[in-house]
């Protein structure tokens, strides 16, 4: 009997170990797939930027010379810097429209308005269309002959208000970037209405205790409370301005029209890579590459020093 307990239990500790060491093979298919989609295109395309490229057959190792065309070589380094500002301004302004109306809107459901529950459906209904018909909509709406838009703008007498929206290269731009903003503001509000619902009820109670009201209450407890959300939702506004591609192409198409006014990072990319119209009179798949790197290394930088400020914070807080 009592070397019987001491074996039992020997057993079911080595039952134990080969369980645990099983439920480390279930992130296996997940590890596969992350491995084969987002790890092999990246090493992938820095390889890739390391040669020249004749067409889709691969020449001689140029090292950084890819790099340096696209940066110092004309018309790479204007096209280049041209599609860079458009994502600047992209990711600019979604943050003010964007995301300052969503923030409104995650505020008034917070606040338990009458029909908050079907207003938060009714927000994200555009986030559940796919990007591409969401673009052909709006172009549609957008059109300066038969569009909704300029129909009603007549209609309601403010015919000099309206204007070819996407043919004009002052408003292309910013009519695309509006669009995404009416597609992406339910998410947005989701992601602050979270942030919001996370703040302890018995804070705000002790807040207005002490005298806190409205504009005080809003900018002094409520939006330090939120500001993890608030960084959050920067990160990815941020992440998705600097890969604007479907919304721009579905609306203008690749070549960033009109005038390389609505023209993209992402945008530019393609061209370079797979339609031959980059600059170079031919399918540039170094060149594409290289411009690949760079946007990754942006979009990685950024979201890595943002989210180390963020957890900085936390850990102060």
């Amino acid at each position: 009997m009592g070397t019987g307990a001491p074996g039992r239990q020997q057993e079911g500790m080595k039952k134990r170990g080969k369980s645990r060491w099983l439920l480390h093979l279930f992130p296996l298919p997940a590890l596969l797939i992350y491995v084969m989609f987002v790890v092999y295109p990246i090493f992938s395309a820095f390889t890739y930027s390391m040669y020249e490229w004749k067409g889709i057959a691969r020449g001689a190792f140029v090292g950084w010379d890819n790099f340096l065309t696209l940066f110092q070589v004309e018309p790479f380094n204007k096209m280049f810097w041209n599609a860079f500002g458009h994502n600047v301004i992209y990711f600019v302004v979604e943050m003010i429209v964007q995301n300052g109306i969503a923030f409104a809107l995650a505020f008034l459901i917070y606040r338990k308005i009458r029909g908050s529950g079907f207003l938060k459906i009714a927000y994200f209904m555009p986030r559940l269309l796919s990007v591409i018909v969401v673009g052909f909509l709006w172009k549609l709406i957008l059109n300066p002959n038969y569009g909704a838009l300029n129909t009603l703008l007549g209609k309601l007498g403010l015919e000099e208000w309206a204007k070819p929206w996407l043919g004009d290269p002052d408003t292309a731009l910013l009519a695309i970037i509006l669009v995404n903003c009416w597609f992406g503001i339910g998410f947005a509000m989701l992601i602050f209405l979270a942030g919001l619902q996370s703040i302890p009820e018995e804070l705000i109670e002790a807040a207005r205790l002490d005298g806190a009201r409205g504009a005080t209450l809003l900018f002094r407890i409520i939006l330090p409370l939120v500001m993890p959300s608030i960084t959050i939702m920067t990160v990815f506004t941020f992440i998705q301005a600097f890969e604007a591609f479907e919304l721009v192409y579905a609306m203008q198409g690749s070549q960033g029209e009109p005038f390389r006014s609505t023209d993209t990072l992402a945008v530019y990319f393609y061209r370079l890579a797979f339609s031959g119209s980059g600059g170079a009179g031919d399918v540039s798949i170094g060149l594409g590459s290289a411009l690949a790197v760079v946007l990754f290394v942006i979009v990685a930088s950024v979201s890595a020093i943002s989210l180390k400020l963020m957890r900085k914070r936390e850990v102060q807080h």
